[in-house]
């Protein structure tokens, strides 16, 4: 049998880089998930991140853009962001001084990055109009993009795409043509286990009571079976309930619904014929996970 060799980046182990991003970015986990978003950059493979809102898909492409030293272009997609946005357009006042020139065309995120060799990062890639999504068949299969009345645009070797996705049964979201998807590899990032997201909580919201963190990430997570909601709270949610709630009194069941009420109400979304207000969900499942503590 042959020797498995280590492979190393910049001298490290793919492990002493993971540890490397998870210290740099208070990213908790993860360790299968950066393995491979490494392993699809090195391999130079444009990267399709899926998973619902908040499980750090931002926080993973930002982290990888970052250690291979790639300026990062952002772009949020959403449905009404043209073909003309994403390449760019050309500068009537400049066309009329200097024609279709290099100086009148005023780059789009994908061309600038491609000509600078940056990572370009499309967020809910799945929110733009599929003839916008196609712009980048070309740019992904050869690097290239043909620009009419400019010409060809090649890309610098270290072009590189990370798009994100919430799920398909998101509300507003386009499928990705199978030409499309045929272009990326592709992870899913999951919710994280309970004990990961009291770590991220307490990271990120500051706070260390583990009667206020515990309850509030239960909370949070029964939201997301709750037969009510179409759609539970992500860890943005727990985030803010124990950020708010730090400031109140937790041995009161009102601080508790107040807290939980300006956390959750825009982080979840009501299933198709429930009658109830969101913020009354919200309440039934408080009251449920604290039920025990004899608050209620």
């Amino acid at each position: 049998m042959s020797e498995v060799i280590p492979v190393k980046i910049n001298g490290k182990t793919l492990e002493e880089v993971i540890e490397e991003l998870q210290n740099k970015y208070n990213i908790v986990g993860r360790e299968v998930e950066l393995k491979l978003a490494l392993a699809a950059k090195l391999a130079k493979k444009h990267l399709l991140l899926e998973g619902d809102v908040g499980v750090g898909k931002t926080t993973l492409a930002h982290a990888i853009a970052n250690y291979f030293s790639l300026d990062l272009e952002r772009v949020d997609g959403d449905d009404r962001y043209s073909a003309a946005r994403l390449v760019g357009h050309f500068d009537p006042p400049m066309v009329m001084q200097k024609g279709y020139s290099k100086e009148s065309f005023v780059q789009g995120p994908l061309v600038s990055s491609m000509q600078k060799g940056s990572m370009l990062f499309l967020n809910e890639l799945n929110r733009m109009p599929e003839g916008t999504q196609n712009v980048l068949l070309a740019a992904m299969d050869e690097g290239v993009v043909i620009v009419p009345k400019l010409g060809e645009i090649r890309a610098a070797d270290d072009f590189y795409i990370i798009s994100s996705m919430n799920p398909q049964e998101f509300v507003a979201t386009t499928p990705l043509s199978e030409a499309l998807k045929d272009r990326f590899a592709w992870i899913r990032l999951e919710y994280q286990t309970e004990e990961e997201e009291r770590e991220i909580v307490t990271i990120k919201s500051g706070v260390s009571d583990e009667q206020i963190i515990d309850p509030v990430v239960r909370i949070i997570r029964k939201s997301r079976d709750w037969n009510d909601l179409r759609r539970g709270s992500s860890i943005r949610g727990a985030i803010d309930f124990a950020s708010i709630l730090q400031y109140l009194d937790k041995t009161q069941p009102k601080s508790w619904l107040d807290a939980g009420i300006m956390a959750l109400s825009t982080k979840v979304e009501l299933e198709d014929g429930v009658d109830k207000r969101v913020e009354d969900v919200v309440k039934d499942i408080i009251h449920e996970v604290l039920a025990d503590q004899d608050f209620f």
